[in-house]
């Protein structure tokens, strides 16, 4: 089992759970726009995810993560072009980028225990 592929995985869901939370339910972009605390809790928890993909695709580059460019650039613009950061942009990946990429990593936190050959 590689362990750094492991934790990433895991701080991935970890993030994104986290993330849920902070926004809480009903999600709304109205909520989310009007709290800067929020968004900056947001932002650093993409940040991490970010970097968690980064360093899964280091470790094997064939993993299946829909989007782990744009996911890795995300990470890149919050990090270094903070003052280009658009709450809207942030909504789209809550919205629709993070469900995707939560039953992803599900999937293959799931394969790590199934498979011998995995590389966890």
């Amino acid at each position: 089992m590689d362990n750094k592929y492991y934790q990433a995985l895991h701080q991935i869901l970890q993030c994104i759970d986290e993330i849920y939370q902070f926004i809480g339910v009903p999600l709304t972009f109205e909520r989310y726009d009007s709290d800067v605390f929020l968004q900056k809790a947001v932002e650093r928890n993409l940040e991490i995810i970010g970097e968690a993909v980064k360093r899964i695709k280091e470790i094997d580059d064939n993993v299946a993560i829909t989007d782990a460019r744009k996911i890795i650039n995300a990470r890149n613009l919050i990090s270094h072009g903070y003052d280009e950061i658009q709450n809207e942009r942030i909504w789209v990946i809550i919205v629709n980028s993070l469900p995707v990429l939560k039953e992803e990593v599900e999937g293959l936190m799931k394969g790590c225990g199934e498979k011998a050959d995995t590389i966890c």
